[in-house]
């Protein structure tokens, strides 16, 4: 029974992984089509989320029973406890994908943002796209090295999340209400992204370590 068990919580990390990768492909491709106007690509990003749904769905069901049946304590519980929470971001993850690739979408074949704001955007995509990538060598391997990684990264986006709204609120600002709202809208979308992440990978450092607090500090 107990072999039988360590095969579940190892299903467990296995389907964390596999979300994981699947919102990495997501904000990959919702990126792409909100830089690109890509509208092809913008409606595989929103047909694909439901995948997302349908994994975080499975999972959970999967942690409720060995939670029902196993009774785990320990390191096996936070395994068990820290899933159900960490499946729960990665579908916003996902969310947040979707929302991005319906605004490139909505607004094809235009650009969703003026010009001025490209740039930007386009940063705030590439961080979005490495925070995803480095989230699934996270959930792969519970290197805590990597979590601050993240966090660094989300205080890049939080910076030029900021920004953006600095530029819509600016006396300068040649942007209509539409451009406004859509500029917006993209900018907590993309923080917002990164936000799950950062909450995800608090998650991994408290079920590597047992301490919530440990951060770690490249020399």
């Amino acid at each position: 029974m107990r072999e039988v068990f360590q095969q579940e919580l190892r299903e467990v990390q296995e389907r964390l992984v596999e979300i994981a990768t699947l919102v990495e492909k997501s904000i990959e491709n919702a990126t792409r089509a909100f830089n690109e106007s890509n509208v092809s690509l913008a409606e595989a990003v929103i047909a694909d989320d439901n995948k997302i749904d349908e994994l975080t769905v499975s999972l959970d069901e999967l942690a409720i029973n060995i939670l029902a049946r196993q009774q785990p304590v320990a390191r096996d519980l936070r395994i068990v406890v820290s899933a159900l929470r960490i499946s729960a971001s990665l579908e916003r993850m996902g969310d947040m994908s979707e929302h991005i690739a319906q605004l490139a979408r909505y607004r094809f074949p235009e650009k969703v943002v003026p010009k001025s704001l490209r740039s930007t955007f386009a940063e705030m995509g590439r961080l979005d796209v490495e925070v995803a990538k480095k989230l699934t060598r996270l959930l792969e391997t519970e290197d805590v090295r990597i979590a601050e990684e993240i966090r660094n990264d989300d205080d890049r986006i939080d910076e030029l999340h900021l920004s953006v709204f600095d530029k819509v609120l600016g006396e300068s600002w040649k942007g209509g209400a539409e451009d406004t709202v859509d500029s917006t809208l993209a900018s907590r979308y993309h923080e917002r992204f990164a936000d799950h992440a950062v909450s995800i990978a608090k998650k991994v450092q408290y079920l590597a370590t047992g301490d919530w607090q440990v951060s770690y500090t490249a020399p």
